[in-house]
């Protein structure tokens, strides 16, 4: 049994004339880097909500199926209580940071949970360690950048220790270079703290060689689920209007037999074949 566990999940908002997810099934291992890509409106957002219990608990409508984070299942515990297993970040950092400081912004989850003062510093500098933020303490989220606004935000979720870090579209906001900064975290924290990294983006080019499995979305269901080189190199996901990374259209067209996700990897069979 995975960490995440999705069963038959099927949800319609209560004022939409349609569901925004159809039979959705999905297990992603302990430890694992997970990506989660597909079309503007495909319900990856509407995914992550199920993820950390907004839905059903929060967001009304007809909720089928069962979703299960760390043995807990969403439609049994309150959103407070899974939020200790289950990390949501959004892709506009701003819309989730409102305290003063840095350090009073990471301070926030654990204080709601009533943790005892020692252990809330204990967090607080831990999360600013894991995220290369510590310098930052002082200032207001408010006068960063969007790069270090969202490694704020994910201090934020990392300080109330969960298992599971689910990130939607977290570089949407960002540059080039911002971006490749906080995938890479991302990366770190996957490796270094095993945790279990669930990623909605679209930058496929940076995050493709990054991750351990990816899940192709469109209209609501999950239409490919594999490793990154089997599922960017089907034709369906082409089809459906997703930016698959350059270096895999030159791949095939190229007719490779090998099936490269970077510029290296690309450049090492060229050279064998020369």
């Amino acid at each position: 049994m995975g960490i995440v566990e999705i069963r038959n999940l099927t949800f319609k908002y209560a004022n939409s004339d349609k569901p925004s997810l159809y039979d959705i099934n999905l297990s992603i291992n302990k430890g694992e880097f997970f990506l989660i890509t597909g079309p503007t409106g495909c319900g990856k957002t509407t995914l992550c909500k199920c993820l950390n219990g907004l839905i059903p608990n929060s967001y009304h409508g007809d909720f089928s199926g069962e979703v299960i984070v760390d043995g807990l299942s969403t439609k049994e515990h309150p959103v407070y209580e899974l939020a200790q297993h289950v990390g949501l970040v959004f892709q506009d950092p701003e819309n989730e940071l409102f305290c003063t400081s840095v350090e009073k912004e990471i301070a926030f989850g654990p204080e709601n949970l009533g943790l005892p003062r020692d252990e809330i510093r204990k967090r607080v500098e831990e999360a600013m360690a894991m995220v290369g933020i510590s310098h930052l303490r002082e200032r207001s989220p408010y006068e960063l950048s969007g790069g270090e606004q969202q490694k704020v935000a994910i201090a934020a979720i990392l300080a109330m220790k969960p298992k599971i870090l689910v990130l939607d579209e977290p570089t949407s906001n960002l540059d080039s270079l911002s971006a490749y900064s906080i995938l890479n975290l991302l990366l770190n924290l996957k490796k270094e703290y095993e945790m279990t990294i669930i990623l909605v983006e679209h930058r496929l080019e940076i995050v493709a060689k990054m991750v351990d499995r990816c899940a192709i979305m469109n209209e609501g269901r999950i239409i490919a689920i594999g490793d990154p080189r089997e599922v960017l190199y089907s034709d369906i996901v082409e089809s459906i209007g997703i930016g698959i990374p350059k270096i895999v259209k030159l791949a095939k067209r190229l007719k490779l037999s090998s099936r490269p996700l970077s510029s290296s990897e690309l450049a090492n069979i060229l050279k064998v074949k020369k």
